[in-house]
């Protein structure tokens, strides 16, 4: 079935291939929300991606930063983007990181202008670029030209049972064809982290995956922290989930039995085909935000409780075997596997229905997340600010 999908999307300038013709706005720090919003309140079709942070930050959490904005503008579903900051140099280093793709950037800084002047010139240059890219046409694609990424939340026994696998069954697939995927959640994997390094490529990436998993752990316990109830969360333990383990066991049944060909820092792109684990939070917002900055296109998101996340550049698919959150959140949930459980599905026909929703949503359709209007933006933040 893979290999006979109809396919169309956007094919940028350095050939990479999106599924979605965004014009964004790039506040590069905090105070430059209201200029962005400024502009994406008066030029139609521009969305503006506001976040809390960029003052004062330092080292490799300024760097985090940096990272997340240019590679959100980087992303083959932004047809063009408008950066706006207080300062010219932080402005400028975000437009020349975009400007390598070889799409329409521009940059402006508020310093000596104020934010009047600012929306003024920024939503001249942003109709331009709207108008450019009303203009563009969808063309046929491959499978195989797809970065996609996959998480899941509010997990519950049915995502290790029905869901994941489900997701991992369809990577495979796709995997096969010559896609790219991502998946991550380091403390989510604790107690499951041999099995992912038993399935990586090669001893190098198995240790570059265990050093990562144990970097990630070390931080944790310095800072004092238990864990318990943050992980399994509070959600996960009412769907029936009663240690890290248990969640951790069911969190990687989406690899499938693909190999595991790199480790990827936060936010940073894959450079071929495969599986890649990205080392990540947990949180929701964060993960799919970081995933847009490495360059996915789309998002398998499997939910058991009843999860609501969505993104503002890349479409996040929503996939549940929970009868009950099925029913009580249908206006949520994509795809319905409850089947599974009933045994009138079996993994490779759910598949199916996943890869068969996945190619409507990449042809245009829109997710449930996108029509709700849920654009959740969140930067991941390392360390306090200067």
């Amino acid at each position: 079935m893979a290999s006979n999908m109809q396919l169309t999307g956007y094919r940028r300038e350095n050939g990479r291939v999106g599924v979605r013709n965004y014009v964004v706005v790039i506040p590069v720090d905090d105070i430059s929300n209201a200029a962005v919003e400024g502009v994406s309140y008066l030029i139609r079709d521009v969305m503006a991606l506001t976040h809390p942070y960029g003052r004062l930050q330092f080292g490799q959490d300024l760097e985090l930063t940096f990272d997340t904005l240019i590679g959100t503008g980087r992303n083959p579903n932004v047809a063009a983007a408008i950066v706006i900051g207080i300062e010219p140099k932080w402005t400028n280093q975000i437009v020349e990181g975009i400007a390598e793709t070889g799409k329409p950037v521009a940059g402006f800084s508020i310093e000596r202008y104020g934010d009047l002047k600012t929306i003024e010139v920024a939503s001249r240059k942003a109709m331009e670029f709207v108008q450019w890219a009303s203009e563009l046409a969808r063309e046929p694609i491959d499978l195989g030209e797809l970065t996609v990424s996959a998480k899941c939340g509010e997990s519950d026994t049915t995502l290790g049972l029905a869901t994941n696998p489900t997701v991992g069954r369809a990577l495979e697939r796709m995997i096969a064809a010559g896609a790219t995927a991502i998946f991550g959640e380091t403390t989510e994997v604790t107690g499951a982290e041999d099995l992912i390094a038993a399935q990586a490529a090669t001893p190098e990436v198995a240790e570059a995956f265990m050093k990562t998993f144990q970097d990630y752990q070390d931080f944790v316990f310095s800072t004092g922290a238990d864990l318990l109830g943050s992980q399994p969360t509070q959600g996960n333990i009412r769907g029936g989930l009663t240690t890290i383990e248990e969640k951790a066991f069911g969190n990687i049944q989406k690899m499938g039995r693909s190999p595991v060909v790199s480790v990827l820092k936060p936010a940073e792109a894959p450079t071929s085909p495969g599986l890649h684990f990205m080392d990540s939070s947990s949180a929701a917002a964060e993960m799919v935000t970081l995933c847009a900055a490495a360059g996915s296109v789309f998002h398998f998101f499997t939910t058991g409780q009843g999860n609501i996340i969505g993104n503002p550049i890349i479409p996040v698919m929503k996939l549940c075997a929970n009868p009950l959150t099925v029913g009580t959140m249908a206006e949520h949930i994509d795809v319905d596997l409850s089947g599974i459980l009933r045994l009138e599905l079996t993994l490779d026909q759910a598949a199916d229905k996943a890869l068969e929703m996945m190619a409507h949503t990449v042809n245009g359709r829109l997710t449930a997340a996108e029509a709700l209007r849920h654009n959740e933006f969140v930067l991941t933040k390392l360390y306090r600010s200067a």
